[in-house]
């Protein structure tokens, strides 16, 4: 978790913070990754142009937003912050409304912060992390979970990817047969042909979001865990990418997972666009995967 905890100092954090509307909580994140010295003030206008431009696709699981725009000359170097809010605020999102914490991202490249963007995708699946984060008292308490210090981190993961900031009851995969993780290996694409699992992969999923450099990196994140849960990910590669990259790198791919608000974007393309509503959830991920291979 070094990664993360070092791409998020103890000063990016901010609890119980009081807001307006979500505009407000935006220039909250922006305000504490320039007072970091990662951005300048105008990267926070830039990560509310982009929710203005491409709707509330930041929303990204029940209660959770993660702030960011693209890389720019805002961003001295990447980083992030975190704001859990008092009172929750309505982003316009259909599912997951009201949010209550706000993690902004500015990245310098689309690649440098993968290491921390799978880190805190592991951490808010696991359902005792996310409590304690949840729980935390001071941003130190919050920093110490986020390195690794916390009740919640265990070492063990948590198979189905579930848990997200807000949720209350997450659906932990109970009652699934135990069975199919293996029946999903033995159809493995390049299985009927004999390919061995050392070889290169012969399938590409495309992740999208609309800059290519939070969201869609966050998705990928959680299509990665429940493809090596699966036994795939010798098969299939996944690529997190932007809306306009996407158009071009269609015919590459088998599927596009992406949120509701980038699919309309999005339009017909070529290939089939699955909508994943919740970016942290390893059960939904699974069933769009089983449904895109009729596993």
């Amino acid at each position: 978790m070094a990664a993360l905890s070092g791409l998020l100092p103890v000063g990016a954090v901010r609890l119980d913070v009081r807001v307006a509307d979500w505009r407000d909580a935006i220039r909250v994140a922006g305000g504490l990754l320039a007072e970091s010295g990662a951005t300048t003030e105008a990267y926070t206008a830039e990560m509310i142009r982009n929710v203005e431009d491409n709707g509330p696709y930041i929303v990204i699981a029940p209660g959770f937003a993660f702030a960011h725009a693209r890389p720019s000359p805002a961003v001295h170097r990447t980083g992030m912050s975190w704001v859990r809010l008092e009172q929750p605020v309505e982003f316009g999102h259909e599912s997951h409304d009201p949010v209550t914490l706000v993690v902004g991202l500015a990245a310098q490249d689309s690649a440098g912060h993968t290491a921390a963007m799978a880190a805190l995708a592991k951490l808010l699946a696991d359902p005792g992390t996310a409590q304690a984060l949840r729980d935390a008292p001071d941003p130190a308490a919050l920093h110490a979970v986020l390195a690794g210090g916390g009740a919640g981190d265990t070492g063990e993961g948590t198979p189905t990817g579930e848990g997200t900031p807000t949720d209350e009851g997450t659906d932990t995969g109970e009652g699934a047969d135990p069975g199919e993780p293996d029946r999903a290996r033995d159809a493995a694409p390049g299985a009927a042909t004999g390919q061995r699992r050392s070889g290169p992969a012969v399938h590409k999923i495309l992740t999208v979001c609309g800059n290519g450099v939070g969201t869609s990196l966050f998705l990928k994140n959680t299509l990665e865990q429940v493809l090596d849960r699966w036994g795939w990910s010798r098969h299939v590669s996944v690529e997190a990418t932007d809306t306009i990259s996407a158009k071009g790198k269609a015919s590459e791919a088998v599927v596009i997972l992406t949120s509701r608000e980038i699919a309309r974007t999005l339009g017909d393309i070529g290939v089939p666009v699955q909508v994943i509503e919740d970016f942290t959830s390893g059960t939904e991920v699974d069933r769009v995967l089983r449904d895109t291979y009729d596993v």
